[in-house]
């Protein structure tokens, strides 16, 4: 009965024991579970040191550098046209014909009028030579040969009015001609023939030179100070700066320009200058209206520290980022901000070369917890060192707004 008895408890023993090792067990295994958590999933990019360029992007339009309305001279109905919409002329080129009816009759009256005072001017001076052989010989008056000498400076000032007007007859005559001033591209805009013409007034085309041509922007006030320093905008008495445009399609447009003109003052509207690049075009790519994202390069920071601006948090008056230590733990660098390149930001104080800053997964993101670090580059973020508008706008509502003033 003892035995028995004896047995029993020491099944129950046992019993308890595993029961509480188990518990223990649990216990033990919830506790590295809840470690593990507490672990927070991080990617980091590692800070970069590299001489950086500082360049700003402002929108621009292309504009022609030399664009004329082709009026005309005369009046008339056209009678010929030579040229189709949007074609390409050379200087000299005939464009349009005048009806010249009108003007072959009036060089043709204009030339027997001065034939008519030539014949009257040619009998008087003969008549004058005749008086003065008289005079000299005392067979007339001196007062005949002043009135006659006079007769002979009328003629003469009549034969020049009208040879006046026979100039002005045959200029007209060819005035009904109308020829290109200069080389370029024809608007489509252009009159049909039978359209009347009136001179001075009616457009019959338009003409632009297509190779170099301008892109015009607007820069404010500080970038002003900011590049007067580097280049002189207005007189190129320093080195011409550089400029580069990205056309609408995201394409970089291959030939650089150099600023060649700028207002003599600020808008009284928008508070900015405006300023005209140069840029050579021999291929016609770039056309006047068009729009485009115009880069002007400034100085060089050696050796920036460079941060991407995803990384960057403010807090009331702080600046800062988290970066992971050497232990892979969260630590807080309070840092001063730079000049903002592309999707970086140039990093004053703060950040060193190498540093692994937290680009994503920043979260809830604090002081001392505990990473999993994952490594990435800048090409797997999308990061770029390219500038975008300054203004926020898009290239054409900015040039739009530009172009009006507002």
């Amino acid at each position: 009965m003892f035995c028995k008895t004896n047995k029993k408890m020491k099944s129950l023993a046992l019993a308890g024991m595993l029961a509480a090792s188990a518990l223990l067990g649990g216990c033990l295994g919830g506790g590295q579970q809840q470690q593990q958590a507490q672990v927070t999933p991080v990617k980091v990019m590692k800070a970069l040191k590299q001489d950086t360029p500082l360049a700003s992007e402002y929108a621009g339009q292309v504009r022609g550098k030399d664009e004329v309305k082709i009026l005309p001279r005369v009046s008339g109905t056209v009678v010929e046209k030579y040229i189709q919409g949007g074609q390409y002329v050379t200087e000299g080129q005939p464009l349009y014909k005048i009806d010249s009816r009108q003007y072959e009759s009036a060089v043709l009256s204009a030339r027997a009028n001065l034939a008519q005072a030539e014949a009257t001017l040619q009998n008087a001076t003969i008549d004058l030579r005749r008086d003065e052989e008289l005079l000299a010989s005392a067979a007339i008056a001196e007062q005949q040969v002043t009135t006659q000498r006079a007769k002979v400076n009328e003629y003469e000032a009549q034969a020049s009015a009208y040879a006046a007007l026979l100039k002005k007859a045959e200029e007209d005559l060819d005035d009904t001609m109308v020829y290109a001033p200069m080389s370029g591209r024809v608007d489509v805009n252009d009159v049909a023939v039978g359209t009347y013409a009136v001179a001075g007034q009616t457009a019959l085309v338009s003409i632009g030179t297509i190779d170099p041509v301008y892109v015009q922007f607007s820069i404010s006030e500080t970038a002003y100070l900011k590049f007067a320093h580097l280049h002189d905008l207005n007189a190129g008495k320093k080195e011409d700066a550089i400029v580069t445009v990205t056309l609408s399609d995201g394409r970089q447009y291959p030939e650089k320009g150099r600023i060649v003109e700028a207002d003599r003052a600020l808008s009284q509207n928008t508070g900015t200058l405006t300023v005209k690049a140069l840029f050579p075009n021999p291929k016609g790519v770039l056309l006047p209206g068009m729009f485009a994202r115009v880069r002007l390069s400034g100085e060089t920071v050696p050796g920036a520290i460079l941060v991407p601006q995803r990384a960057i948090q403010q807090v009331l008056d702080k600046t800062f980022v988290i970066v992971a230590g050497d232990d892979n733990k969260s630590v807080t660098k309070n840092i001063e901000l730079g000049e903002k390149v592309g999707s970086y930001y140039i990093i004053n104080k703060g950040v060193d070369a190498g540093d692994r800053v937290v680009v994503e997964g920043l979260t809830r993101l604090t002081a001392g917890m505990d990473l999993a670090v994952t490594e990435v580059t800048a090409e797997q973020m999308g990061f770029t060192m390219e500038s975008v508008a300054t203004d926020g706008r898009s290239a054409s509502a900015a040039a739009s707004a530009n172009a009006a003033g507002k």
